[in-house]
């Protein structure tokens, strides 16, 4: 007879891994460093049909950032990505030459075209995600940082009305 455990509450798994990543050892630059891979990588992820996620890792080992910080940036990125995807369109036209072609050999113009529009949503996505991710740096560090104050602030607390509530009156042992 084996006693199955009730699976946890996914509200309960997401608040523990919270609290891991603010709690993470290398501190808010460390997190808030993988969270600016993860966004950067992410504004050209969808030209390079997903292989750019690929990227995340070497960049996180090379730069020392969080990998669960980049794959939170990475979800952010996701759900910016169609606003800042026009953008990213704009910019890579502005640095690619005018009258750049691309010709696939025995292939049909709109093929060409095609190609011409994801190299310049990659070049566009490089440069913006670099952008984003240094915009996007410095709030969730500061933020990080926020947290982990207001927890050491609770926890002084916490400890100094314990440290009261641990006083013992002074008895002194009666002499005859």
């Amino acid at each position: 007879m084996s006693t199955s455990r009730k699976p946890r509450s996914l509200k309960r798994w997401m608040k523990f891994k919270y609290t891991q990543l603010m709690r993470a050892p290398g501190g808010a630059s460390f997190v808030a460093l993988g969270f600016a891979i993860g966004m950067a990588v992410e504004m050209f992820t969808l030209p390079t049909y997903g292989l750019a996620f690929f990227l995340i890792f070497p960049l996180i080992y090379w730069l020392r950032a969080s990998f669960a910080g980049a794959l939170i940036g990475f979800v952010v990125g996701k759900i910016i990505f169609i606003p800042v995807a026009f953008i990213n369109s704009k910019v890579g036209g502005w640095v690619l030459p005018e009258k750049m072609q691309i010709h696939v050999p025995l292939a049909p113009d709109w093929v060409d075209h095609i190609l011409l529009m994801n190299l310049k949503l990659i070049v566009g996505g490089i440069i913006d995600g670099i952008i984003l991710g240094a915009l996007f740096y410095f709030p969730v560090k500061m933020m990080i940082q926020y947290v982990a104050n207001k927890r050491k602030e609770k926890r002084k607390l916490r400890r100094s009305s314990d440290v009261e509530l641990d006083v013992k009156p002074d008895i002194k042992p009666i002499t005859e």
